[in-house]
């Protein structure tokens, strides 16, 4: 298939890429509503919601691009892709409090469990980066590394599944924004279950077909694999995080924002595992090198400027962004400056 894509000329790579793009932002618009409601009858908190039910289903075209990529041999996209979505998806963030606008976002979603997804995501992607950096080697064909990472991201969930609910601290009455109420959706559980695996799958294939024509785009104008990964295929894989963290800002359910993109970090770190399954030859983190760890770094940085946002909880802002924002925004340019050189 990536061979069929690469063969199409420009302009019908442009146009399927288009296309794949209105169909994810459809669905994911419609994603937060259904996650929303889910976590309203099941209990879930807002940002265990938005980790588990929308970073997972958003994770979905990340999923299928890797995959995709592993299988033709292209193992340096693949890793890009995860770590570059990371950063992304960070970025995302900075336009969701341009959306917010009144002040900054971090004021108003900061809960222990939205802290602990960020801390948890900083740490896995520390870990990613000291395995390339160490060096990762075989067992059973799988790395280890590979597979150490993807143990703690799952350990990672379990100690946030149960975090949100802990009475760790309290915020104080002048601190509380609130959140809107929504009206209770009318459809049975089952109708709402069938609807939200309906828009994960529009949104896999979709994400699939957004994955396919941002690589055949990028080898027509010649970018080398790991900008493509790190930079193209990462924006369009993240087309879904970007319209479900807008609509869920829109609608004032900012843990669920926050939550959505942890929550795919931590998804995608685990990926790693499936590039590896997937790739022939040695370990995948074996053969990272400068510019991964490079890109681990970016999305763990811009990760704790916002989780500094969530700590202090001020309200002032610059351009419609708080400080953790802005501050985000240039880890990321600098970041994407430095790994240009590399």
């Amino acid at each position: 298939m990536t061979e069929t894509a690469a063969s199409l000329p420009l302009p019908a790579l442009a146009a399927l890429f288009a296309i794949a793009a209105v169909i994810v932002w459809w669905a994911g618009t419609r994603l937060t509503a259904h996650v929303d409601e889910v976590a309203r009858r099941f209990e879930l908190g807002q940002a265990f919601a938005g980790m588990l039910l929308l970073g997972g289903i958003t994770s979905l075209p990340e999923l299928a691009a890797v995959s995709t990529a592993s299988l033709s041999g292209d193992a340096t996209l693949a890793v890009n892709n995860l770590l570059g979505s990371a950063a992304v998806n960070v970025l995302l963030l900075v336009l969701a409090d341009v959306v917010f606008g009144r002040d900054a976002l971090t004021r108003a979603a900061a809960q222990p469990g939205t802290l602990m997804q960020g801390v948890l995501g900083m740490m896995l992607l520390s870990a990613v980066a000291a395995v390339v950096l160490w060096g990762d080697y075989a067992i059973a064909g799988i790395g280890a590394g590979s597979v150490g990472v993807a143990a703690a991201c799952l350990f990672a969930m379990r100690i946030s599944s149960g975090f949100e609910h802990r009475d760790v601290w309290r915020r104080t009455e002048d601190d509380e924004t609130g959140s809107k109420e929504s009206d209770p959706d009318p459809r049975s559980t089952g109708r709402l279950l069938l609807g939200l695996a309906l828009l994960g799958a529009l949104i896999l294939t979709a994400g699939a077909l957004l994955s396919l024509s941002a690589d055949g785009i990028a080898g027509k104008i010649g970018m080398s694999s790991g900008m493509v990964g790190f930079l193209l295929v990462a924006f369009a894989t993240s087309l879904p995080e970007l319209s479900s963290v807008t609509a869920a800002v829109r609608t004032e359910r900012y843990e669920l924002a926050v939550g959505d993109i942890f929550g795919t970090n931590l998804f995608n770190v685990a990926l790693l595992l499936v590039v590896d399954l997937l790739s022939p030859g040695e370990p995948v983190l074996a053969t990272a090198g400068i510019f991964e760890v490079l890109g681990a770094l970016v999305a763990l940085m811009m990760t704790g400027a916002f989780v500094i946002g969530l700590l202090e909880r001020r309200d002032r802002t610059v351009l419609r962004m708080g400080y953790d924002a802005v501050a985000a925004l240039v880890i990321f340019i600098l970041g994407i400056g430095t790994m240009a050189t590399v």
